[in-house]
């Protein structure tokens, strides 16, 4: 099997093996769900429901006019208990919906598509996307119809579906790929519609061979183009960027987007979502998480309603073994640190993983030894920008590319000191953008 792959990157320990075989589990609806105003990358929503109002499962309870936002719909039938600051797994604090559940379980849902989906309208198919919610649900979180909607002289000729899953401890995605393919690849069918692509790609690292093969097996009398690529498991070969590398050789531009070399890229579980809901008309309302971790008693892939509460789900998996003395908010490289239980599941949450044993890093001065300069995927000199960032030099950092930076942590990794890398880089990204926006 001829693996594909891209240049530099590092080779991680995968940590896979204690969910990887474990079929999803679907969460009983807990007694509330907390519904952030911002789960996705653009604007914040406004509420179309006001405190004491009923909702249905499926209702969609905020949206907002800006063309780079999606619309929240209510995982589970109930009462608006308030619309109040609550915490966030990525924004420390902010506006969320409360619903308590009635356990009536009414819903609402859209009108299913035909099964022709390649006679419909391109945009029909991108209209019928958003009101469903959808983002890449990967992490980014970035508005799917965005995607699927090029601009005038960007024409599409190739989709790729990201199947790769690098992130070590996550298995959420190899089990869609697994038990939900049929609805994965109707996803694919209306995302490759609608963006106009001519031909699909799914993209699956080599640690999932069994998601190769039947996934493979599948698609030998799809209705359009598409092929499995198997790729050489290695990080972070799941950023969009070094996948269109390795399946198609097209390197995106410095600060360029995939459309600029005729690509649109989204998630096998946002494909997954989206083809459940052309088949039963349900919007994104839940997702498939991983929660795993040295110290959690049940680990495994979880069906779970959008906005539940990491206590309510570290009560169904039955409490720790030992007090965490992290918890982090999907992947271990690239992951948010959380300081609470009571922040709730959002569309980007791929997992939460617990760890009892943290090893201690103690931070030493730079020595030059050059490992992050030859596993960095970008190709990009993190021990200058990360000085550069210390030093506050930040045009001198804008202008060595830092912006170019994906944030994918190999340099932090390698790094021999324990130098902060990626914090510094963040650090450097933040105040270009800020100043060029206008900020002091």
């Amino acid at each position: 099997m001829k693996l594909r792959t891209f240049p530099q990157g590092v080779f991680l320990p995968h940590h896979k093996e204690d969910t990887a075989h474990l079929p999803i589990v679907r969460v009983p609806e807990p007694s509330r769900v907390v519904l952030p105003l911002i789960q996705h990358t653009g604007a914040p929503l406004k509420p179309l429901v006001n405190k004491g109002d009923t909702v249905k499962r499926g209702q969609k309870i905020a949206d907002a006019d800006a063309f780079v936002a999606a619309p929240v719909h209510a995982p589970l039938s109930g009462k608006v208990a308030g619309i109040e600051e609550w915490a966030h797994p990525t924004m420390g604090k902010f506006q969320a919906i409360v619903i308590e559940n009635d356990g009536k379980g009414e819903e609402e849902r859209y009108e299913p598509l035909p099964e022709t989906i390649e006679d419909l309208e391109p945009e029909r198919l991108r209209v019928f996307v958003r009101e469903g919610g959808f983002v890449g649900l990967g992490g980014a979180a970035f508005p799917t119809h965005v995607k699927l909607s090029p601009p005038q002289g960007k024409p599409i000729d190739s989709f790729i579906l990201n199947g790769a899953e690098c992130e070590p401890y996550l298995t959420c995605d190899h089990r869609v790929m697994l038990e939900r393919t049929e609805e994965m690849l109707l996803g694919l069918r209306i995302m490759v519609r609608a963006c106009g692509a001519k031909r699909a790609y799914i993209g699956i690292e080599d640690n999932k061979k069994d998601c190769i093969d039947h996934v493979a097996n599948l698609l030998r009398n799809f209705p359009i183009p598409a092929e499995v690529v198997p790729l050489r498991t290695k990080y972070p070969q799941g950023s969009e960027k070094h996948l269109i590398l390795a399946i198609l050789g097209r390197e995106v531009p410095p600060g360029g987007l995939p459309l600029d070399v005729g690509v649109v890229v989204n998630n096998v579980q946002t494909a997954a979502a989206l083809g459940r809901m052309a088949r039963t008309g349900l919007p994104l309302v839940e997702r498939v998480i991983t929660l795993s971790g040295d110290c959690l008693n049940k680990r495994g892939n979880f069906e779970v309603p959008l906005g539940m509460l990491l206590e309510d789900l570290v009560d169904f998996c039955e409490g720790f073994t030992a007090p965490p003395r992290k918890i982090i908010m999907g992947g271990p490289m690239t992951g948010i640190t959380q300081v609470s239980l009571a922040v709730p599941v959002i569309k980007g949450t791929s997992g939460f993983l617990f760890f009892r044993n943290v090893p201690k890093k103690r931070e030493y001065p730079c020595i030059r030894c050059g490992r992050c300069v030859a596993h960095c995927p970008m190709r990009l000199l993190p021990y200058l920008l990360g000085r550069l960032a210390e030093e506050s030099l930040f045009a001198e950092a804008e202008d060595n590319r830092v912006l170019d930076c994906v944030e994918c942590g190999s340099c932090a990794y390698v790094c021999p000191a324990g130098i902060a890398l990626v914090h510094l880089l963040k650090l450097a990204k933040f105040e270009v953008m800020r100043r060029k926006l206008g900020g002091k």
